[in-house]
């Protein structure tokens, strides 16, 4: 039987390991096809896939920027939305978590409730009315109302409350409230620092999401020196960069720089964060 069942074992482990492989290949080969095709001329891409790097990288970087590409200002532009929502985002919803998990109020139940329900509706449903909200406060064009809404994000409530339930000891409360502590205070010296991996994920999220973000931004900006990376990607399918495929690989590879860079910043805390559950009794 003890043959039988290594043998069985080793089958079951070989094929999760080759569908593992197989999922891996699916995603990355794309991203790979698409750092090649960004280094090819349009002829070469026409020709076919290709595996092996071009060399008319060069031209198609001056094609890209020499047809009012603005893509330093587009980068300044969707880092400086990408960073203000994210961080408004992880603090005031890890504040709101915090209350929700520590305190006793009535209609905590009532808040709580609410903000399941919210989390569930589909995020494109009050659209229109935040486009009327909007253009009657005047803020059409500007970057307050794609900020401001990052407040209120109840799925990283949720994630952020749920966290606090697994690793939160009540004591270290107490104890920083007997240290003579303030609420505030035991919140950002305290509570923070032991919810970082939390934090570290929502933001990767948050970053990402806010990054990719491409309907909002082009329903309500219509200056272009204020449009982000995607919307300026977006004008690439347009007529002048129709025939330069080259170039729009280029673009698109450009604009994943930043979210392959802060991920792998911030990865290191997720790791951090599952070794911590893995050794939370």
């Amino acid at each position: 039987m003890k043959p039988n069942y290594r043998l069985r074992g080793a089958f079951t482990r070989n094929a999760i390991y080759l569908f593992m492989f197989i999922i891996t290949l699916l995603v990355i080969i794309p991203i790979y096809l698409m750092l090649i095709n960004a280094t090819r001329s349009n002829a070469q891409i026409n020709e076919g896939i290709s595996f092996i790097p071009g060399n008319n990288t060069i031209n198609n970087w001056k094609n890209l920027t020499n047809r009012n590409f603005q893509i330093s200002q587009g980068f300044g532009n969707s880092l400086f939305l990408a960073v203000t929502t994210s961080i408004l985002t992880i603090y005031f919803s890890a504040l709101t978590a915090y209350a929700l998990h520590v305190y006793n109020f009535k209609g905590k139940a009532f808040i709580w409730g609410l903000i399941l329900l919210v989390m569930m509706l589909p995020a494109s449903l009050p659209f229109i009315g935040f486009y009327q909200f909007v253009a009657r406060l005047k803020l059409l064009n500007s970057y307050i109302p794609l900020v401001l809404p990052a407040i209120a994000a109840p799925a990283v409530v949720f994630f952020i409350r749920q966290y606090l339930a697994s690793v939160l000891s009540f004591e270290l409360i107490d104890a920083a409230r007997i240290d003579g502590a303030g609420e505030f205070y035991t919140f950002n010296m305290v509570i923070l620092p032991v919810i970082k991996p939390a934090l570290a994920t929502q933001a990767i999220f948050s970053f990402i999401g806010s990054w990719n973000n491409f309907m909002t931004p082009f329903v309500l900006l219509s200056n272009p020196k204020k449009y982000t990376l995607p919307m300026l990607v977006q004008m690439l399918r347009g007529d002048i960069y129709r025939t330069e495929y080259g170039s729009i690989y280029l673009g698109i590879t450009v604009s994943l720089v930043p979210i392959i860079i802060f991920y792998a910043f911030m990865s290191q805390y997720i790791i951090a964060g599952i070794t911590m559950g893995s050794l939370k009794e």
